[in-house]
Parts: C-alpha cells; sequence; structure tokens
C-alpha cells in the first residue's frame, strides 16, 4: 500500500511563508496509477478539507480561501508534492496533509502549520 509522508510545517507569523513537502512510496504499479496530488488541512475542531489539487493533465484548484496565496506543485517522476503558502493568515493553521489522487493511500502524520496573528 502506497504510504505519504508529510513536512514543512512551522509557526510562523501572519503575513510570512512556508513551504510543505509530501512523497509517496510503496509498490511501483500504485505508484504509476497515481494522476494527481491533493494537498488537505484539519483546522482544530474542524474536518478535514480539500486546499488545493494538482493533475497529471495540467488541471490545479483551489479553494477559495487560498486563491492567490498557495501554490501546488508536484514531481510525476519522484513522486513528491509541494505546497507554497504565501500570506499566511492565522485561519489558515491548521494539520496539513497530503495524498495521491485517485486511489487515495494512508495517510501521513500530517504536518502542523501554526499562524500567529
Amino acid at each position: 500500500q502506497v504510504r505519504m509522508v508529510d513536512s514543512g510545517g512551522g509557526l510562523v507569523q501572519a503575513g510570512g511563508s512556508l513551504r510543505l513537502s509530501c512523497s509517496a512510496s510503496g509498490p511501483s504499479e500504485s505508484l504509476l496509477s497515481v494522476k494527481g496530488w491533493v494537498w488537505y488541512r484539519q483546522a482544530p475542531g474542524a474536518q478535514r478539507e480539500v486546499v488545493a489539487s494538482l493533475y497529471r493533465d495540467g488541471r490545479v484548484e483551489y479553494v477559495d480561501a487560498v486563491k492567490g496565496r498557495f501554490t501546488i506543485s508536484g514531481d510525476w517522476l519522484k513522486y513528491k508534492a509541494d505546497l507554497q503558502m504565501n500570506s499566511l493568515k492565522p485561519e489558515d493553521t491548521g494539520v496539513y496533509y497530503c495524498n495521491i489522487w485517485p486511489s487515495g493511500a494512508r495517510w501521513g502524520q500530517g504536518t502542523q502549520v501554526t499562524v500567529d496573528p
């Protein structure tokens, strides 16, 4: 089964930037089926929500709250994805997770992002 590892979180002041990274590992046949990367965020007391998505066909999608501030990128050969987060706001605080699409993988541990006002 494919597994995810998330990293790059931290504590930052409002207006600052962070770059999150994730990697997928597992059976080759499973990795070859990866057609997209999806970053999720789980704020305290809230459900996990999609923040950004990147697909092999070039489509990129962002939730309205992060448009113009976050940029998703992916390395299809190395099975890695990044999320560049600029102009961070306190409401961006949460645990961030990355996963593959469409098959999904075992969730990683997530990476905590805390934005102080």
